[in-house]
């Protein structure tokens, strides 16, 4: 651990957990005060452009589910597993001790999210609703109906079926806050572990999370159709927490001075999930069984473009004040060749790039990405 790249890890009461590279930091306050250090600069940007997102193609649920947490249902049988978890910087961390993956099925009335992961020592502490999950082992869920980089949604939830949901209107790196006083009504979970909870003297195998997301619960901000129709992208993320722990007075104690695991469907790049323009894809489809192709995001291109250009643009607003209205300002280059405009705002500035469908993708100071 370098000065220049000192790391510090922290969380708040009602927060998240974050991670701060030296150098440029944004302050972000959490709702009960607490001031957090966010990092964002363009060299996280560096390490996140070019790592491939994930992509699922969801099935619509063919008969009932029941949320018993066991996966066992004819439905899910006809559901495939997502691609293993990795690290949540990619490829360059070493690949996850434990194998997680998830699966996602739909109907009228709910986003079904089934994930699967082995544990050799299954523990857990937390009881209280809106705990801060995450000290514990956790799975998590981030969804990003619209694409748009803002209000979205994160669900939090540990072996003892203790939940956090939270609604973020932004990300914390843009002066976001998260909203605790949100809920999930008719929320439906369950978890089934195969092994012995909190006893050390045994090795475990695995527990498993099952649940049942309305779609009116996310309909305030989703800014989309409820349920989804065929071939409707989402972007969604899924994490995984997992501390490295001890046996004391035989019970499981978290190792001193060693900091969580994250592991992740879709990698981030950078350990923070409060990146959706990161998250993965995930495609709705009617059928019930058969497998359908994931359709090629046409958006993809202009929105890399977009990113970098705010990731520039942020870069230099630290160092000198100002927005810049051309490419070839922000060192990125021709503005003419990939058809961008750059026009200055009351509260900043707003890129715009043609989009060969005839519509129009936008970004703005705060990260918030979206088509017209």
């Amino acid at each position: 651990m370098t000065s220049v790249e000192k790391v510090l890890l922290g969380s708040c009461a009602r927060g998240r957990r974050f991670v701060a590279t030296a150098g440029f930091v944004l302050l972000v306050l959490c709702t009960l005060g607490t001031v957090l250090v966010q990092a964002d600069t363009y060299e996280d940007w560096q390490r996140m452009r070019d790592i491939p997102r994930s992509g699922y193609v969801a099935n619509r649920a063919g008969s009932r589910i029941e949320i018993d947490g066991r996966l066992d249902d004819a439905a899910w049988r006809g559901a495939r597993w997502s691609d293993r978890f990795q690290d949540i910087e990619g490829n360059a961390k070493p690949r996850p001790r434990f194998d997680t993956r998830v699966k996602m099925l739909w109907d009228r009335k709910y986003l079904y999210i089934g994930a699967f992961l082995p544990d050799p020592h299954i523990w857990g502490t937390l009881t209280e609703h809106d705990s801060v999950i995450f000290h514990d082992n956790d799975f998590e869920v981030f969804i990003d109906p619209d694409a748009d980089n803002h209000e979205y949604y994160e669900f939090e939830i540990n072996v003892l079926n203790t939940g956090w949901d939270l609604f973020l209107d932004k990300p914390y790196k843009d002066g976001g806050k998260a909203d605790n006083g949100w809920e999930i009504p008719g929320l439906k979970t369950a978890i089934h572990i195969e092994g012995t909870l909190n006893d050390p003297s045994d090795i475990d195998q695995y527990w498993s999370v099952e649940i049942a997301i309305p779609w009116k619960a996310l309909s305030r901000h989703s800014h989309r159709r409820y349920p989804p129709s065929a071939g409707d992208q989402w972007r969604i993320n899924f994490s995984r927490v997992q501390w490295q722990t001890t046996v004391v007075d035989g019970k499981y104690k978290k190792v001193p001075d060693v900091r969580e695991d994250n592991w992740v469907w879709s990698p981030q790049g950078i350990i923070d999930m409060h990146r959706p323009e990161k998250w993965g894809i995930v495609q709705f489809s009617t059928q019930q069984e058969s497998v359908v192709g994931l359709n090629p995001d046409v958006t993809a291109n202009a929105r890399k473009m977009l990113m970098e250009i705010y990731h520039k643009q942020k870069a230099n607003h630290r160092k000198t004040g100002d927005w810049w209205t051309t490419l070839e300002q922000l060192g990125i280059g021709s503005a003419k060749a990939a058809g961008v405009v750059i026009e200055q705002t009351d509260a900043g500035y707003l890129a715009k790039i043609a989009l060969p469908d005839g519509r129009t993708a936008c970004v703005t100071q705060d990260s918030r990405l979206w088509i017209k």
